[in-house]
């Protein structure tokens, strides 16, 4: 077996002795084994062994670093990468922890990644069973590093070999141990100089017969920054490789590349069609091909037994890990697919949101649960009727008195209460208006936005009807200072319990009334004048003379009506106006209440859904106004 460089250790010998020499005979690596894993130290050990000389090293002081943070050349990841943070901090109170699971996995990963090198590119060979995957990486690398055979499957597990220091930390990450770690054959200046900052890690077979085979390269294709697909002929249509690897990372087309590899044993044009074949189904799985310049994946094919190929996938290669933007490509990707799974959870159909109508449209549904017309009405009546009895003539409120008193409902005989299934009513209509309320705020917005706007709603309602109830007798029964209150009777609440329905405030008093007053009071006075004239006559008290007192009497007895019914028409106005004050200020008092119970705690669930959609338009890198 050809001899290999450790990347450790330093020590030469093949795969097997190195792993029996690196374990502690228990299969785990030593402390020691771990601290050398990346070659920095034995190599600067070597250095010094052969040129002892302090003149003729290096100069470190102009050397540039082996190891840098990584921070991304001015592109939007550092932002989307906040949103989303700030997107999942929002949305833990609405969300389960299930549904953001990857969001968090791909924050913490991405917090992983910037923390290590930034000069290295980690790139993965996977594939199937004998599609050459490990052939191919022995020929970038220039050595027989990894097993190959014919008997399957041949690797185990992910084996890695970088060509530069510094990657130590990128391959704990991958849990690669250092006994599994190499160096590539140095070949040639141009070659070594082109593939600087590269980490090749060859992953086990995807269709591997062995469980844990598949979930190493499931485990590893989720850290690494790009990878190299190896297809043969026999294989490249695999129902698994693509159901389950190519269709569901379409979005991370950027960093795929797809290698045809065997072409060598294809005749004639058979590698071409072969290769269309493979675009045909690449572009089916929804992965964009890099072709004529545009952003995509690299398609191509090669030998990698006869290095047919090879060469162009190595330039290739090259470029790719020298522009070191691959780890933003990949966190970028892996941002783009969490915002995918979270798209349903977010976007809303059209816009949500309360607008004026349905404010009104609550506000008139409590106002008729609370009563407000009826009381309006009421306090018309009572305007009306306290006219009367101040410009009415005394011989008509009598009768009205007594016949007020035969009839159910007035202040003398007040009405029985409603029926039980009558005095649901009014609580009906409240959880009726909260409901619709619910609905249209709720209407468009995701599965769990809208399940909260629904029990902030339904969470206010509770006590509402009994809380308008309270509110409507205390507006209804609380005079102004000095003044009294006028009664506005049978005035369902909002619970069903009748209450007064009064209007604050002494109402107001037209300038006409005393004078009113006063003709009244002389319409009753020439009648009982007149009568008693009438009388004295009759009785032979006073001299005969019928005409005179009985004209008296007459214009008494008709200009009390006629005063009376000037007034009510007169009265009509002013009612009017103090009924629609106490409409006014108990539907105030109903919609504040309203307000302050449910519009209030559902615009503000719908205030954090507006930010935690601003916050996901940021991560998808969308306005807030577009699809």
């Amino acid at each position: 077996m050809t001899a290999v460089t450790d990347e450790g250790t330093g020590r030469t010998g093949s795969p097997d002795a190195q792993e029996e020499r690196d374990t502690d005979g228990r299969g785990r690596i030593p402390e020691a084994s771990r601290d050398w894993n990346d070659g920095l130290i034995a190599r600067r050990a070597a250095a010094k062994a052969v040129d002892p000389e302090p003149e003729t090293a290096p100069d470190d002081d102009v050397r540039p670093p082996l190891v840098e943070a990584y921070v991304p050349s001015g592109g939007p990841l550092r932002p989307r990468l906040d949103a989303l943070r700030e997107l999942v901090g929002l949305s833990r109170a609405r969300l389960d922890g299930a549904t953001l699971a990857e969001a968090g996995r791909v924050l913490d990963e991405a917090a992983a990644r910037q923390r290590l090198s930034s000069r290295h590119t980690v790139v993965a060979i996977a594939g199937a069973t004998g599609s050459g995957k490990s052939t191919l990486f022995n020929t970038l690398a220039g050595a027989q590093i990894s097993d190959t055979g014919l008997r399957r499957p041949t690797t185990a597990a992910p084996l890695a070999c970088s060509w530069t220091d510094g990657a130590a930390g990128l391959l704990d990450r991958l849990a690669i141990p250092g006994r599994l770690r190499r160096r590539p054959q140095q070949g040639a200046a141009d070659t070594d100089e082109a593939l600087q900052g590269l980490v090749l890690v060859d992953l086990p077979d995807h269709d591997s017969a062995a469980t844990e085979h598949r979930e190493q390269v499931d485990r590893v294709l989720a850290l690494v920054d790009a990878v190299i697909w190896v297809v043969d002929p026999e294989k490249y249509a695999d129902a698994a490789l693509h159901e389950r690897y190519l269709r569901p990372l379409a979005g991370h087309a950027e960093i795929t590349f797809v290698v045809l590899n065997q072409i060598d044993r294809l005749p004639g044009d058979a590698a071409d069609q072969v290769l269309d074949d493979l675009r045909r189904l690449l572009d089916e799985d929804g992965m964009a091909l890099g072709e004529h310049g545009e952003p995509g994946a690299t398609v191509m094919s090669l030998s990698a037994l006869t290095g047919e190929g090879v060469d162009e996938l190595r330039e290739v290669l090259g470029r790719f890990v020298q522009e070191r933007t691959a780890a933003a490509r990949r966190l970028s990707a892996d941002v783009d697919a969490a915002a995918a799974r979270l798209r349903p959870v977010y976007v809303a159909e059209g816009r949500p949101g309360l607008g004026e109508r349905a404010r009104e449209e609550f506000a008139d549904r409590l106002a008729e649960a609370v009563g407000a017309a009826a009381a309006g009405q009421a306090a018309e009546r009572e305007w009306r009727r306290n006219a009367g009895r101040a410009c009415g003539t005394p011989w008509l409120r009598l009768w009205r008195w007594y016949e007020s008193t035969r009839r159910p409902g007035s202040l003398e005989r007040p009405a029985r209460p409603e029926p039980p299934e009558e005095q649901l009513t009014a609580r009906q209509l409240v959880e009726q208006a909260v409901r619709t309320l619910a609905d249209e705020a709720a209407h468009g917005l995701p599965g769990p936005w809208a399940q909260a706007v629904r029990e902030a709603a339904v969470h206010g309602a509770d006590g509402l009807p009994e809380a308008l109830d309270t509110l409507a007798q205390r507006v209804g029964a609380e005079p102004a200072p000095g003044g009294s209150a006028v009664v506005a009777t049978g005035v369902a609440g909002a619970s069903g319990v009748a209450h007064s329905g009064r209007v604050g405030g002494k109402p107001p008093r037209p300038k006409w009334w005393p004078a009113a007053v006063l003709a009244q009071a002389s319409m009753t006075l020439l009648q009982i004048f007149g009568g008693l004239w009438l009388v004295g006559q009759i009785v032979g008290v006073l001299e005969p003379g019928y005409l005179t007192p009985a004209l008296v009497m007459l214009t008494g007895v008709v200009g009390g009506p006629l005063v009376e019914w000037s007034c009510a028409a007169a009265a009509r106005g002013p009612a009017r106006r103090y009924g629609q004050e106490a409409e006014r200020q108990l539907r105030e008092t109903a919609s504040a209440c309203g307000r302050a119970r449910v519009l209030d705690p559902v615009a503000a669930e719908l205030v954090r859904y507006r930010e935690v959609r601003e916050r996901f338009a940021a991560v998808t890198e969308i306005s807030t106004t577009g699809e």
